[in-house]
């Protein structure tokens, strides 16, 4: 996602680099959602309208399906104008585990929605209108402004939404779904630059979710690192998986010298071999601390499994430039695989 800022509520931390999955953009007409018939093909193309964008690439047809059905994801179709600027929420996804909305903005023309470095230098009464601020988008459930420290949340992330043209995506995850639970009236504001009042948008939310949540509470160790399971969340359209982790992570023969061994990342496979694909994917221009706490989002499985296979691995890292061996357009870089912690998680008895 380009010029995207994370936040994160414990660690205070800014991510180097995301990589995103995302879906191509694409636009469909109208008729299909509310047919009652969703084909293979046609699921495909549906996560390609804007309001299915926040899907992740390869949702199956039972998963979109279900997202439709159980309210998950929804096109408020609210706009807002004030001094010429126009911002219309078209896109809005929650299942629990995580909210996310998309903006157009109509009205001005720049580059971007958010402004860049180059901007943000400046005074904001000498930048120009228009560009959405980061820093002034906040939320409010039923009312009440939600912060890091008091709603179950461990990330954010906003910025511009690379499948449109003039579009700022919001997302936040959550740690704790009770904090919200399945109703509430959600308030977003906005403020864009060389405007006076806040953009305002009030959508109530509702959603039928048959979420699988499981806090295993399981560990793993090897060679002085260890990783204790704490929640995997099993939703139509995200997997999340909670791990605490302590320790130096292992490094291999080649993970040597200026070569090193990053932090522990974590693939999430099922029972019939399929990888689930991460949401986002952070690079570290540091070697790897000894205490983690990871909240990663993934794609949906199909179904509900027997079980999920959690595989350990790390990256080759060269500390004289943080260079990662491998990494590309299609690759996170070279994984080196620990069977050693691998752990399968049973979800059905």
């Amino acid at each position: 996602m380009s010029r995207t800022s994370n936040k994160a509520s414990k660690q205070g931390k800014m991510w180097k680099r995301t990589i995103v999955a995302a879906t191509a953009a694409a636009v469909l007409g109208g008729g299909i959602i509310g047919s009652g018939f969703v084909s293979p093909v046609m699921a495909d193309a549906l996560k390609q309208v804007p309001v299915f964008g926040t899907l992740f690439k390869g949702t199956s047809e039972e998963s979109v399906k279900a997202a439709l059905d159980q309210g998950i994801v929804s096109d408020p179709n609210m706009s807002v104008t004030q001094d010429g600027v126009t911002l219309k929420l078209s896109d809005l996804l929650y299942d629990g585990t995580r909210l996310s909305f998309v903006l157009d903005r109509e009205g001005v023309d720049l580059e971007g929605t958010v402004a860049p470095l180059s901007e943000r230098e400046k005074p904001e009464d000498e930048m120009p209108k228009g560009y959405i601020k980061s820093a002034g988008t906040t939320i409010l459930i039923d009312g009440k402004e939600f912060k890091f420290s008091e709603g179950g949340a461990s990330t954010g992330s906003f910025g511009d939404y690379p499948l449109r043209d003039n579009a700022y995506r919001a997302e936040w995850q959550l740690n704790d779904k009770a904090a919200w639970g399945n109703e509430f009236e959600l308030t977003i504001r906005v403020e864009v630059t060389g405007v006076d009042e806040a953009f305002e948008f009030k959508v109530p939310v509702k959603i039928e979710n048959d979420a699988v949540l499981l806090k295993p509470n399981a560990t793993q160790s090897y060679e002085g690192f260890s990783y204790t399971v704490k929640q995997i969340s099993l939703t139509p359209v995200t997997t999340q998986l909670v791990i605490d982790s302590t320790g130096m992570v292992p490094r291999s023969a080649e993970q040597t010298g200026d070569l090193i061994a990053s932090m522990m990342y974590y693939d999430l496979v099922d029972e019939e071999g399929n990888l689930l694909t991460h949401d986002k994917f952070g690079y570290f221009n540091s070697e790897p601390k000894t205490e983690y706490h990871v909240d990663q989002l993934y794609s949906p499985v199909k179904g509900t499994p027997k079980q999920l296979i959690i595989k350990p691995f790390t990256l080759t890292v060269n500390k004289k430039d943080w260079s990662v061996v491998g990494q590309g357009k299609d690759s996170y870089g070279d994984k080196t695989y620990i069977k050693e912690l691998e752990m399968t998680i049973p979800v059905i008895e």
